[in-house]
């Protein structure tokens, strides 16, 4: 689905418009949001990311309608991935400086984190995976993703 706001090189905008990429990557998609696993080396299973369609640098420059539907959606895909990943509760954290693309991080805290990370150190553990100090099984990544994608499929955000 190529997009009106796709800008040339944004690293983002091409996941987000390579059907390719949509097709073998994408976890969730409507007219707004694109949800993926992050990427392996992986830091914990069940780390999404959202990625909003149109090329906005953060949630300060959402139109109305993203606005209004943010808080709503957000709410229902982390109360899915708590759910379908059994995890105690959801970090979320959004910085946009790698990308003027606003995509957010969902990432479920578990009774037990590789490290024994808590708060923002539960964020290092991808940086951790890339240098080979852990491992997360690909198997139960696939999973949870697969898990994932059912249940929203099955339950997407409710549009009133």
């Amino acid at each position: 689905m190529k997009h009106p706001s796709q800008i040339e090189g944004c690293g983002v905008c091409k996941i987000a418009s390579d059907e390719a990429e949509i097709q073998t990557g994408a976890v969730y998609e409507d007219d707004l949001w694109l949800i993926r696993h992050a990427p392996a080396p992986y830091g914990v299973a069940g780390w999404m990311t959202i990625y909003s369609h149109r090329h906005t640098p953060g949630i300060a420059h959402f139109d109305d309608h993203e606005a209004a539907r943010f808080g709503p959606d957000l709410r229902h895909f982390e109360k899915i991935l708590e759910e379908v990943t059994g995890a105690l509760r959801i970090y979320t954290a959004s910085m946009n400086e790698s990308s003027p693309h606003f995509h957010l991080h969902m990432v479920p805290k578990y009774e037990t984190m590789a490290q024994d990370a808590r708060f923002y150190a539960v964020f290092g553990l991808q940086g951790a995976a890339q240098r080979g100090e852990i491992e997360v099984d690909a198997s139960e990544v696939s999973r949870i993703t697969e898990a994932y994608r059912k249940a929203l499929a099955d339950n997407p955000p409710p549009r009133h």
